[in-house]
């Protein structure tokens, strides 16, 4: 076999593949091209593997045995001269001369110090204080989230508009189009992941994120009115039953949802208990001698 092609999670992994079909020993003896890089995926959609082409190196003839066969000069070998007595070439070793010593690096010079130290001086010789990152606007962030957000549906080769607004101090991120509701997951999961990265990005960049809100493909606008529906029944039922009911566990922002939507009908009481991310919403009645 002169060459096979393997595939792997990366490069090395797909020439080890290689090599131990070939037989090789290692790596050294294997010539290896690389036909496709590998691609890490966004949750695990749009990755793709490493492909390499690995083929066995010529191999070398080696000279030096029949040139050392003919008599190679070198020291200490002893040769035969025309009256039979033979003569060994003995070599002196040169003794080091003083100029070969390794000589020591130069003194730092105390006064300016090293190169780093003499830009962090100002003219009067003092060292310049640590200037404090710029604080960014929200509306450069918002920039650096749509920038992000564009390039994202783009990776996936979606179709689909990045749109930014800012209220009360929030911005609000919504992403329209057909095609980007692949973004949204189970119950709004891969929606809330991308919001996360987002807000991990304009950190980075702008050293600081506002409160954000995002939206993709309507998703969110349908599952607040939904859940503000699902309460109003709730509510209902216990204002005629009494008693208590707690939800399924929530994000925080459908959380949110619940009890600004039980507050706005008034005669229950919400609060959520557990731990993330099984934390739910629980709503209960305001009995007559409830002092809540």
């Amino acid at each position: 076999m002169e060459w096979v092609e393997a595939t792997g999670t990366t490069v090395d992994i797909a020439v080890e593949a290689a090599i131990k079909e070939l037989g090789l020993e290692s790596a050294d003896q294997a010539q290896v091209e690389v036909i496709q890089q590998p691609k890490a995926g966004f949750l695990g959609v749009g990755g793709r593997s490493a492909i390499v082409k690995v083929s066995r190196k010529p191999r070398t003839r080696n000279r030096r045995g029949r040139r050392g066969a003919k008599g190679e000069k070198g020291s200490g070998q002893k040769t035969k001269s025309s009256n039979g007595r033979s003569n060994s070439r003995n070599t002196k070793k040169e003794k080091p001369s003083r100029s070969s010593k390794p000589q020591k690096p130069p003194a730092k010079d105390k006064k300016n110090g090293s190169p780093k130290e003499r830009r962090a001086m100002d003219n009067n010789g003092k060292a310049e204080p640590k200037k404090d990152k710029p604080e960014s606007s929200i509306e450069d962030q918002a920039k650096v989230a749509e920038e992000f957000l564009t390039g994202l549906i783009a990776s996936f080769g979606l179709e689909g508009e990045v749109q930014t607004r800012i209220e009360d101090e929030v911005l609000y991120l919504d992403v329209v189009g057909e095609q980007t509701e692949a973004l949204v997951g189970p119950k709004g999961a891969t929606m809330y992941s991308v919001l996360e990265l987002t807000r991990t990005t304009v950190q980075r960049r702008t050293f600081g994120a506002p409160r954000m809100r995002i939206d993709i493909a309507g998703y969110g606008a349908r599952r607040r009115e939904a859940l503000t529906i699902y309460t109003g029944k709730l509510v209902e039922q216990l204002l005629e039953n009494g008693g208590e009911v707690m939800l399924e566990p929530m994000n925080a922002a459908d959380r949110k949802v619940v009890h600004d939507a039980a507050g706005a009908l008034g005669g229950v009481r919400t609060y959520s208990e557990g731990d993330e991310p099984r934390r739910a919403v629980v709503i209960a009645a305001i009995e007559s001698n409830d002092d809540a």
